[in-house]
Parts: structure tokens; sequence; C-alpha cells
């Protein structure tokens, strides 16, 4: 299966230009697509509600959206109240059907300067041939490593928990006439993940090693319930390999900023992980991964 991880910048890309289409025409095709940074309600963006013009520029995806920034912009027009809500965050797109979601407001450091905003991760739980596996489409803070260590420690908590802690709901319905689960049997909270999305850190960092471990005799090591860089497992990553350009200091800096972790269980099953440098739909540049979510886990893989 084909995956892509896009922070399209609100539809402005590298030349200033604001265009949603040429997003939505990269990421096309694929069979599950995270985006970060999609907006609704916003001035700068002609108050669209992107999440809709996105599904409908892609009509063959189901989809979710999870706002992590939420404020009022409501108005009075004609003696009623248009409620409206200006909201920034993240969304999936999935070829298959989104069985359950949630959004996580992540922890957040309260600044003095410069302006920091709430980070939020989308959870989508999505029944692939592999197995149920929740895709989370994540944005992490872009001021300082501590706070995106607090996000990840809050991510890898409910990571780990998820089994034990169940979907949306558990249990046997005792009130069958007021019709809870429709008729459906429990979801599935799977240990099974993949984590996309724009992380702000680099390969290497602490932030990074706090989400694959350090691993100095066996660079292959993954553990079940933990997390592998897909780019690491598919290949030795080449120097050019990044996904964001930004002059720092007078210097042109070339970033791997936005990344793919695939859970343990699918360590041998990246099959490739690339980046379309050069894009200029955006200030970053998607991030591609095919993996093998079509052969079935057997019942030591882990499900």
């Amino acid at each position: 299966m084909k995956l892509v991880s896009y922070n399209i910048q609100y539809g402005f890309g590298g030349d200033g230009h604001y265009d949603l289409s040429r997003a939505a025409r990269i990421v096309a095709g694929a069979d599950i697509i995270a985006l970060q940074e999609v907006e609704r309600h916003w001035q700068r963006t002609n108050f669209d509600d992107q999440p809709e013009i996105l599904s409908s520029l892609l009509p063959d995806y189901h989809w979710v959206y999870g706002p992590a920034f939420d404020m009022d912009a409501s108005e009075r027009l004609d003696g009623r109240i248009v409620n409206r809500r200006r909201q920034f965050g993240t969304m999936v797109l999935s070829k298959l059907p989104i069985v359950w979601s949630r959004p996580h407001a992540l922890p957040m450091r309260r600044t003095v300067r410069p302006l920091n905003t709430r980070n939020a991760a989308l959870e989508c739980m999505i029944r692939t041939p592999a197995g149920p596996v929740r895709v989370l489409s994540l944005h992490l803070a872009h001021i300082a490593a501590e706070e995106r260590l607090e996000q990840i420690d809050y991510l890898l908590g409910e990571h780990r928990r998820a089994p034990s802690d169940g979907g949306p709901w558990s249990g046997v319905d005792d009130e069958p006439a007021r019709n809870w689960t429709s008729g459906e049997p429990e979801p599935e909270n799977p240990l099974a993940a993949i984590w996309m999305g724009d992380f702000n850190m680099e390969p290497g960092s602490a932030e990074y090693r706090r989400i694959v471990g350090s691993t100095p005799y066996h660079r292959g090591a993954a553990y079940r319930d933990g997390f592998v860089d897909a780019a690491a497992v598919a290949s030795e990553p080449g120097e050019d390999f990044h996904t964001h350009v930004k002059t720092i200091d007078g210097r042109l800096t070339k970033r791997r900023l936005d990344h793919c972790f695939v859970g343990g269980m699918f360590a041998g099953r990246v099959r490739s992980a690339s980046a379309d440098i050069g894009e200029v739909a955006s200030d970053h540049f998607p991030v591609r991964v095919d993996i093998d979510l079509e052969t079935p886990l057997t019942a030591h893989s882990g499900g």
C-alpha cells in the first residue's frame, strides 16, 4: 500500500501562491494520506473550509479532520447567528473506510515569545488486509525539543495502552434497544500503528531517539510495541534526503522534519521511502512510503 504524508502549509506554496488543488494533485492515488496544517475559516485563506474542499478534490477517499486550534469565527447575518469555528489541524484520507477516529490535544508549553499554538495528533483506525492499524497524522511543536519530548511521551503512553484501553466502546451492549453499537462488533484498538507527519525534528535528535530508541549492537532491532523509521529500514537514506528547506542564519539549510514511523511488526514490510524534493505546493515536501499492508499478520507478528 502507498502512504503519503504532507504538511500542506494551509495551501500556500513555496512560491507564496494559495492553491489547494496543487497539494491534492500531489497526494492523489495514495492509499492512505496524512495531511498537516489544514484549516477552516481563516481570513488568510478566504475563509475556506479546507477539509471540505480537499474532500471534493479527492472524492474517492474516506476522510476525518481533527482540529488542534479551535476559536470562534461566527457572525450574525439577517438576525441569526451563523456558527463557524476557526480551526487548524490534521487530516487523514483513506481509500479504505476509517472505522473510528479520535483527536489528541498534545501537551503545550505557554510562551512569552514567539507565538506558540496547540498541536494535535489525529488517530484513525483502518482495517487493512494485514489487519487493523491505527494511523496517526500528527504535527509536533516547532519551538523546543523539550516540548516535543513531552508530546512524544504522551503519544507513546497512549500507544502502549491501546489494546487494554479498547476503542470507542467495549463490552456487551446490555441495552440493545438504545442501539449504541448499531449491531456492530466491538471495534479493534490494535497495537499495530503508523505515525506520519511533521515532527519538527531531525534524525539523530533526542526526540527521534525517544521514538526509535538507541540500538548500538543491533541496528535492525524492532520492539513489538515500538517504532522504526520507515526511511531507515527501507534503505540507507542518502545525504540529500530532506523534506524542508529554510534559510537559517544566512545559510540555506536542508532538513528532514517529516517522517513515517511504523510499528515494530511492520519493520520488514517497508519497501521504499522517499520525498518529492522540489515540489512547490507547500514549504514542505511530501513523504512517500510503500509498505506491505496486504499480507495478513501472523499470530506471532502482532495485531
